[in-house]
This record gives C-alpha cells, structure tokens and sequence, in this order.
C-alpha cells in the first residue's frame, strides 16, 4: 500500500507543485474575513514562511531528477512571492504588499533549499 503512494506522489510531482502554487497565489489575493484575532505580533510571517517552505520544496522535488534547474526554481519561487505582494498592492483593496512579507517568503524559500539539500545529502550516504 506504501509503495502504491509513493508511486502515485512520484507521478504527480509537477500537479501537486502546480496546485500548491495557485492555492498560495489565491489565498493571498482573496478577502479574508472572520480571522480571530491573534496575540502573537507579526504571526503572519511565519505564515508566510511556512507556505513558500512548501512551495518550494514542491517543485524541488518535482524536478529532483534535474538538478541544475534548483537555483531556477528558487529564484522563481522568491520572484512569485514579490509579484504577489505587488499584485496585493496594485490589484485589491484590502491586503497590502509588505517588504517584510518579501524577506519571510525568502526565507521559507531558503529553508526548503536547505532541506531538500540535506534530504539528497543523506540519501546519498545512505
């Protein structure tokens, strides 16, 4: 049954990349409403971070069997994640492009880097 997973994950690297990055890009344009308020200041970067961690580590995978293109592909994904926060500026009304938005996308992007280099490292090793 694992196996069936595994190879049906492997099948559709590209599709799952793909999905994860219109969900980012539509739940950064959209309104939100109903959003409890939160006491811990600047939670929305973790946020942040932790959407384009996965972002990235999507399509990293998805092109795994390429390795010289992942320099490409995080350059791309820090590249989408400041046309969103200008498209958040120029197209809505109610969000807000913000450079510290920028820098906590930048950095998800960097830690799945990181991860996935690590992740190949060992199973290299291994």
């Amino acid at each position: 049954m694992l196996k069936r997973i595994k190879i049906l994950l492997l099948n559709n690297l590209f599709l799952i990349a793909f999905t994860v990055t219109i969900g980012i890009l539509y739940l950064s344009l959209i309104k939100v409403t109903n959003i409890p308020n939160l006491e811990v200041k600047n939670i929305d970067k973790i946020f942040h971070s932790f959407a384009y961690f996965v972002l990235a580590t999507c399509w990293l995978f998805a092109y795994y069997k390429k390795p010289k293109i992942k320099y490409i592909i995080i350059a791309a994904c820090v590249f989408f994640g400041i046309i969103i926060e200008l498209l958040q500026t120029k197209l809505t009304a109610y969000r807000t492009g913000d450079l510290i938005d920028v820098l906590a996308n930048a950095f998800g992007v960097l830690l799945a880097l990181i991860f996935f280099n690590l992740f190949f490292r060992k199973k290299r090793i291994n």
